[in-house]
């Protein structure tokens, strides 16, 4: 009787290790978070060729859902509505920071991909002219908006909000061709497309991709992970992983052609394709790499503390998926 019971106690333990070790129950879906955006390239082009749901097969449900801005996505990874999302690195800092290491940094997707444009016939010159300026950037606490608040840092300015001369505002991308039209704003720093886009209709470049922020060698978009999907389907993570790095060697070996299946899901998904000369020009300032520039990412976390968008840095440990 004794052996039994040590038997069954031992199965018993060997079982509850098992089930520990697994992170849950196995998925028969995986959802993907992503933009309709270019610096989501990878993203457009395995939706576009539909290579994940190949790679994971018929049982696995794959379930693409497009976001307008990076709060919108955390929000959607705290959830649990979507398991692996494309974002931009500061809001991956931020949800990672948030949901206390549940969400975590996966691989890179693309780099560089903003400028700094001013108004036609403004008098700015350099970061310096800014002073006494009204600057747009897409959106609060993203990374345009950190990369300006270092520049402005390098260049002894301040936005009003701390006391300096520089008024930061948040403008939609699609609406800053208006604002400066109209005078409200004397400069924007975007990211591409809409550089492109706002050199093509007038506006004047201050500084290029290359100048705004580590030699343009920074993450502006990141694959983010949930923690508990990754540990309960490790394979299904993989799978990913393959297709997502398969995408990004297909773009920077034919990018002609990558660029063209991208820009007909662009057109299928918004009802809008890029001119030819915008997309092939706004994607020159774009790297398409899986290698995280980890500096760019505790350089982007010290200013979010910083700002208070963040109440710590995370540990290095405790933002990347370990693979």
């Amino acid at each position: 009787m004794k052996k039994l019971l040590a038997i069954v106690l031992a199965l018993f333990m060997m079982f509850s290790i098992t089930a520990c070790a697994g992170g849950g129950e196995k998925s028969n879906e995986i959802h993907i978070g992503y933009f309709n955006n270019i610096t989501h390239a990878q993203a457009l082009l395995t939706k576009a060729e539909g290579t994940l749901e190949k790679s994971v097969g018929k049982d696995i449900n794959v379930k693409w859902t497009a976001f307008n801005a990076g709060p919108a996505e955390q929000e959607a990874l705290f959830a649990g509505d979507i398991d692996i999302g494309y974002i931009g690195p500061v809001p991956a800092i931020t949800a990672n920071s948030k949901s206390y290491g549940d969400v975590l940094i996966l691989s890179s997707a693309t780099q560089g991909g903003a400028v700094l444009v001013k108004r036609s016939g403004s008098d700015i010159k350099s970061v310096k002219d800014l002073a006494g300026k009204t600057v747009a950037i897409p959106q609060i606490g993203n990374t345009q908006h950190l990369c300006l608040l270092d520049l402005l840092t390098k260049n002894g300015l301040k936005p009003t909000t701390d006391g300096g001369n520089v008024t930061v505002s948040a403008v939609a991308n699609a609406d800053v061709a208006n604002t400066m039209e109209r005078g409200d704003v004397d400069a924007a720093l975007v990211p591409e497309p809409w550089g492109a886009t706002l050199l093509e209709q007038g506006a004047e470049m201050v500084l290029d991709y290359d100048q705004v922020y580590l030699q343009g060698k920074y993450d502006v978009a990141v694959v983010v992970v949930r923690k508990e999907f990754m540990e309960s389907n490790p394979d299904l993570v993989e799978k990913f992983l393959e297709v997502h790095n398969q995408a990004t060697e297909n773009i920077n070996k034919d990018t002609n052609k990558s660029l063209q299946t991208i820009n007909k899901e662009l057109k299928e998904e918004t009802g809008k394709a890029l001119s030819d000369k915008i997309i092939k020009e706004a994607f020159s300032r774009i790297g398409v790499s899986t290698e995280i520039n980890k500096e760019s990412i505790t350089d982007f976390a010290k200013i979010s503390k910083e700002q208070g968008f963040i109440r710590d840095i995370p540990k290095e440990e405790d933002l990347y998926a370990k693979q």
